[in-house]
Order: structure tokens, then C-alpha cells, then sequence
């Protein structure tokens, strides 16, 4: 259970800490003076995304810090986060946007801060009966009661696989009914690409010799002209070259040490013999018909109107050529695909609507006991009178929430027809039958937590564990008072027996029943505002009700507010 909340920097909250014990702990304080802020903060230590504007202004963080009791935890065994001393979590909000969690000082995602954070504590806000006022919600209050929302999802898994398959089955129809015309155009394309034999690299080919092609006068002129220089002209470069190899020679017969020489300009020779034949090849090679470049034109144009159609560079084309040739194939072969399609789609509509038959056989069971157990909590929630009924309907058709049409039904006062919960219920009707669905939820989880806990010999393990939780429930009183306020309060206390309860009231009925009582008061500075919370006991709490019953505190207030506790 959640011992102990620290709050720092938080939307008004300078520096605040808190003590819970065990049992029914009340927090009350005149409207505005930062319940819900305790609240609120409480959220962000079960992973509610956070927002800069709850950063105290003029601070650069806040932190939430919460320490809880309960060991062993499952989940945290799988993190490798020890919890043999508790559990203590922190979550910080930096005014630069990059937020913290922890758990036991190991960092850890939201996600898993949420999924620790809903073995801990589950909250019920106080517009949360306004759920109520949806029909839609009333099958998920109804599943949720049952322990059928495993199955509920199950049957939404297999209706998308439906949904799917259905598509695939009406596209594969609109494919066939069009396919002769499409089939004719892929081999069109197929065969306009296959006969042009294109070649890896061979555009970049074709322009490399069309830029030749378009300057070979210049150099056919250039070419003809090294060659003159190096060879074939009078005083040409080997020409010279030769003559001083004789001299040299020359040189030899007197001064052996010119060999070294010799042996450098004959191999200069040599050199220049082999790019006079080289130039003499690309002299040849300039010497080449005009049509070439007509046909290479063509070659080129052709490419560039294949990459047009059919992609950027060689790749892409034979890429797309390859995907058309599958299709194609795929067209071909679109009855027997069909086939096996409707095949599927027929197993799985006789497995939907078995499944959504047998969801709609439990949920009708459910719905009997529901109706039951919440007629009990209505009685002893000050509905003495009260009927609480549950109309199901079955559907044409299977739909992701299965066959059931479902609604509740109600009425508060006796010889008064039942009629949609929706249109005769009063705010504070509503409240009180959100409160009475909470405690037969409630009352369902603690039994198979109970038969969990037997059948497992090591039941101190178990991360769902009812007497471990903390529940908190914020101003679920709202719109009543007198006697059904002392049955509301008569029903938490009792829930407090098994869980930890939290509670934020300004009703003295439900506060009287507190073992533990805290004041939450907003205290105006000179330049802020401060949050403080003081524990009540005696006269101080019997103050704090007196004020809640009349608005300030008199004598015949503090005689009504002794009354109240001495009663409790």
C-alpha cells in the first residue's frame, strides 16, 4: 500500500509530504485548496503523461516521489529492480522537457511505470460516473465485471483478421474481373523491357562514346599530330631519341661509365615506340562511320524512355520488369488464390460467430449476478427501493464487440418502470451507482485473488494482491448528502477493511468514518501561494467537520460534529 507521497515543484505545491496509513484515509479542505492536485500527482506515478505547465513557476523541475509497502514484485523481479524493502518510485519533470521515471533508483519507460502502477493503486476520478451516460460503456462494465475482456479481445483480434480477409477476397474479385486487360498490359511491359536487352552500365557507355563521336575532328587532328611529333614525321621525337642513343654510344667506347646512360635513353626508345603504336590505334579508331552515331542516338534514346516509364537507373527498371512478371503470375493463379481466401474467410466466420456465441452465453450469465449484486450495493447505498436492470438485445450481425446490444436500466423510486439509465438518472444517482459498480468489481477481485491465492502455495508472491492496493476515489460523492451520504461512507469504510482506501470528500458523513484524516488548506503568502496538509485528531478533526457541515465553525456545528465521531 501507498505509505508515503513527497511532492516538490509541482503546479502550486512547494514542498509536501505526505503519510497514508492503512485503511480509510480522507483528505478534505475547502474547494481549491489542492485535493486534486495531490491526486493528479499520484497519477504521474502510475505513468500519466506529463506537461511543462505542471512545474511550480519559477522552478526548473518538479518531482513526485511515492513509497509503497509491498514486496516482491513479479514485475520488478523480470527488471531485475530488487523490492524486498518496498517499492519507491520517482518521476521528474524537467522545464527543458526531458522527464525521468524511477523505480527503486533504476530508470525505467512509462510503460512500465504503468504496468507496475496498476498493481498498486487503481483511482476512480470523480466525473468517471459520467461514463455512465454512454451505452457503449456499459458492455466494458459488464465484461470487466465478468472477467471476459480476454475473450472480448480475442473476438476483436478475429474480427480484424475477418475484416482483412474480406478485403483481400473483394480486391482479388476486382483484380479478376479486370485481369485480361491487365494481364495483356504487364506483357506488354514485360516484353517491351526484355526485348531492349539492356546492360548494366551500358547508358553511361553509350555517352562516354557519343561525347567522342560528337568531337572527333579535333581529335582525329590531335591524334595525327602526336603521332607526326613521336614517329612518322622528318626530325620526328624518336628520330631525335635515336641519334643521341648513337653519340652516346659513341661515349662508351671511351667512358664505360656512360652504359648507365645508354640504358636510360634506349629505354626511352622503347617508351616511345609503344605510344607511337598506341596512338596509331586511337588513329584507327576515330576513323569511324557516321552512322554510328545515328544508331548510338537511337540506343540512347530508347534507354532514357524505358528509365521515363519504368525507373531512374537500370536497376529500377529491371526491379519493376521483375515485380510485373510476379503479378503477373499472381494473375494467373488469382482463382485458386481467391479460393483459398473464401475458404479461410468461411473458418473463420463460423469460428467468429462461435466465439460470439459463447462470449453472449456468459455475459448473459453475468449479467443476472450483476444485476443482483448491484441491486445489494444500491440498497445499502441508500436505495432502498432501487431496481438496476440490464436489457440485452442480440444483434444481426457479429460485430468486434460480438452479438449483444446491451443497456442499463434503473429506476430510483418504487412503482416506477425501469427506463434507460442514460435518460432518468441524477447526478448523484449516477455517482452512487459508479460507487456500487466499483464495489462489486471490487468485491470480484478480491474472491478470485482468494482462490488465486489457495491454489498457489506461494501466495506471497501474488503481484494482485487485494490487500495490498490502494484505491482512491475523488469527490465519487458528489451531488449527494444526509443519509445516502452515510451509506456512501458506510460502503468505503467496508471497502477499507480490504484495501487502502484514499478519499477526497467535503461531505462529514464520509469523513467521521476516516482512520486517518488529513486537511489539505491553501495558505496565501506575501508573494505565493503554499499547500500545507496536517493530520487531524481530536478537537482539531472535530473543527475540520464542524466547518464542513455548516461553513464555519459554531457551537451547534461542533456539537454535530462530536455527534458524528462518537457515532463512528
Amino acid at each position: 500500500m501507498l505509505r508515503e507521497l513527497r511532492i516538490k515543484n509541482f503546479t502550486i505545491i512547494d514542498d509536501l509530504s505526505i503519510n497514508f496509513e492503512t485503511g480509510l484515509n480522507v483528505l478534505t479542505g475547502e474547494t481549491g485548496a489542492g485535493k486534486s492536485i495531490i491526486v493528479d500527482a499520484i497519477s504521474l506515478i502510475l505513468g500519466d503523461k506529463a506537461s511543462l505547465d505542471m512545474i511550480k513557476t519559477g522552478s526548473k523541475d518538479a518531482s513526485i516521489e511515492a513509497y509503497f509497502d509491498n514486496k516482491n514484485h513479479s514485475l520488478l523481479d523480470e527488471l531485475n529492480i530488487d523490492s524486498d524493502d518496498g517499492i519507491i518510485i520517482r518521476r521528474n519533470i524537467s522545464a527543458q522537457g526531458k522527464g525521468r521515471a524511477y523505480i527503486n533508483d533504476t530508470s525505467v519507460s512509462l510503460q512500465t511505470l504503468a504496468g507496475i502502477g496498476e498493481c498498486l493503486i487503481d483511482i476512480h476520478g470523480q466525473h468517471e460516473h459520467q461514463g455512465l451516460l454512454k451505452k457503449d460503456n456499459h458492455l466494458f462494465f459488464l465484461d470487466s465485471f465478468g472477467g471476459l475482456t480476454e475473450e472480448v479481445a480475442y473476438l476483436h483480434s478475429l474480427y480484424s483478421e475477418v475484416a482483412t480477409l474480406r478485403n483481400q477476397v473483394s480486391e482479388l474479385k476486382e483484380r479478376i474481373r479486370q485481369r485480361s486487360q491487365r494481364i495483356e498490359f504487364l506483357r506488354f511491359q514485360i516484353n517491351e523491357i526484355d526485348s531492349a536487352n539492356l546492360k548494366a552500365g551500358e547508358k553511361e557507355a553509350i555517352e562516354d562514346e557519343m561525347k567522342i563521336l560528337l568531337n572527333l575532328s579535333k581529335l582525329k587532328e590531335s591524334s595525327e599530330t602526336a603521332y607526326s611529333l613521336l614517329y612518322d614525321s622528318e626530325g620526328s621525337c624518336l628520330e631525335q631519341m635515336s641519334n643521341a642513343a648513337s653519340r652516346i654510344r659513341d661515349m662508351l667506347n671511351f667512358d664505360p661509365d656512360a652504359k648507365e646512360l645508354l640504358d636510360i635513353v634506349d629505354s626511352t626508345i622503347l617508351q616511345i615506340e609503344d605510344a607511337a603504336l598506341l596512338l596509331r590505334k586511337f588513329k584507327d579508331k576515330y576513323d569511324i562511320d557516321p552512322q554510328r552515331l545515328t544508331e548510338l542516338d537511337e540506343r540512347l534514346d530508347l534507354i532514357k524512355r524505358l528509365q521515363k516509364k519504368y525507373g531512374e537507373d537500370f536497376d529500377e527498371v529491371i526491379r519493376y520488369r521483375d515485380k510485373a512478371e510476379e503479378e503477373l503470375k499472381s494473375l494467373k493463379y488469382a482463382d485458386e488464390q481467391q479460393e483459398a481466401f473464401e475458404l479461410e474467410l468461411n473458418a473463420k466466420d463460423k469460428e467468429i460467430k462461435a466465439v460470439a456465441e459463447g462470449l453472449s452465453e456468459k455475459r448473459q450469465a453475468t449479467a443476472k449476478k450483476m444485476e443482483k449484486m448491484v441491486i445489494v450495493e444500491l440498497h445499502e447505498l441508500g436505495f432502498q427501493k432501487a431496481v438496476f436492470k440490464i436489457d440485452m438485445k442480440r444483434k444481426e450481425t457479429v460485430l468486434a464487440s460480438g452479438i449483444d446490444d446491451m443497456e442499463f436500466l434503473f429506476s430510483a423510486n418504487p412503482g416506477e418502470p425501469v427506463k434507460q439509465l442514460i435518460k432518468v438518472a441524477s447526478g448523484g444517482e449516477l455517482s452512487r451507482i459508479m460507487l456500487a459498480l466499483k464495489c462489486i468489481e471490487i468485491s470480484q477481485q478480491s474472491a478470485v485473488s482468494s482462490q488465486q491465492s489457495k491454489k498457489d502455495k506461494s501466495s506471497e508472491l501474488i503481484t494482485y494482491n487485494s490487500e495490498l492496493r490502494t484505491l482512491i476515489f475523488d469527490e465519487v460523492d458528489a451531488g449527494i448528502g444526509g443519509i445516502t451520504a452515510q451509506q456512501v461512507g458506510k460502503r468505503l469504510k467496508a471497502i477499507s477493511n480490504n484495501y487502502q482506501v484514499l478519499c477526497i470528500t467535503h461531505l462529514p458523513q464520509i469523513a467521521a468514518m476516516a482512520d486517518n484524516h488529513l486537511k489539505v488548506e491553501k495558505v496565501m503568502g506575501k508573494d505565493a501561494v503554499k499547500v500545507n496538509i496536517e493530520p487531524l485528531t481530536g478537537n482539531k478533526r472535530q473543527e475540520e467537520l464542524a466547518r464542513m457541515m455548516s461553513g464555519t465553525v459554531t457551537e451547534v456545528s461542533l456539537k454535530h460534529a462530536e455527534e458524528l465521531l462518537n457515532k463512528w
